[in-house]
Formats: C-alpha cells, structure tokens, sequence
C-alpha cells in the first residue's frame, strides 16, 4: 500500500510570468535556491517537453542522483518534470506561473504519488521550510537579473 502526498508553496515576484518561467524551468539555476540540489547535467537553458537532466541531491542518507524528464513545458503558464526514485517513488515537479500587472505568481507544487509511507509532522514542517528558502531565492535571484537585465 502507498501513500500519495502533495504540496504546494506559492510567491508574488515582481516580474514577468516568462523571466520566472525562464529560470526556474532551467534546472541549471536549481542549485541557486534549492539547497538539496548540487549539481545539474543538462544545457544551461530552459528545457521543453521531453528533455531529460540529471540532479545530484543531498539527502539525510548520502547523495542520489535523480534522472527528470520535462512532462510538460507551456511557456509561460505552466513546466512540470518528473523523477522516479527507489526512496520515496516518483517525484513530480509542477510550476505555474500567473502574471498581472508585470508581477508573477509563482507556485510549486511536489507530489509523491505513490510514497512508500505517509511522510511524518517533522518531513512536512522541513518540507515548507525548505520550500520558503527556496521560493525566497528565486524571487531574490529573478528580480535582481530583472533590474539588472541579466
């Protein structure tokens, strides 16, 4: 029996929907705000539908490689990746993307369809914990290549 589990954080950057979408879906810049994330192999660009990368990732028992593959890219407005993974199944990465007025509305979600076991109170208080960090890098690093046209 599995457990499915999802989680979605979400952060107004001041900044197209396209320059948000642009970063964030070039893993390349993962390793700028998601702390777990080391090293990328991939083109150092924002990645279409069924591309591929790898992530090397730290986690509480060693590094694992992850291999993602770009289910979905609809630039602007929406990119999911997915990896499968032998600890916690298949991880499944969705960004959307709501621009008014030139701010963007970014939003993350990660499931796990099909987790071996209901992550515990601790996982999930990490899990947003680490998610606020990350969102807060992306919006630091896309509104300063914004202002600075970067």
């Amino acid at each position: 029996m599995t457990s499915a589990f999802e989680r979605s954080h979400s952060i107004e950057i001041d900044a197209p929907a396209g320059a948000v979408f642009d970063y964030v879906s070039n893993p390349q810049s993962w390793p700028e705000w998601i702390a777990a994330s080391h090293h990328i192999d991939s083109e150092d660009r924002p990645l279409v539908a069924d591309e591929t990368f790898h992530e090397k990732w730290h986690t509480s028992k060693g590094e694992v490689q992850l291999d993602w593959v770009v289910e979905v890219c609809d630039r602007p407005r929406r990119w999911v990746a997915r990896t499968n993974t032998d600890f916690i199944g298949p991880i499944v990465a969705e960004y959307t993307f709501a621009e008014t007025d030139g701010r963007t509305a970014y939003t993350r979600t990660i499931q796990n369809p099909s987790r071996p076991k209901p992550p515990t109170e601790q996982m999930i208080e990490r899990i947003d914990e680490e998610a606020t960090i990350s969102l807060g890098n992306i919006k630091t690093n896309v509104e300063r290549r914004s202002t600075t046209g970067s």
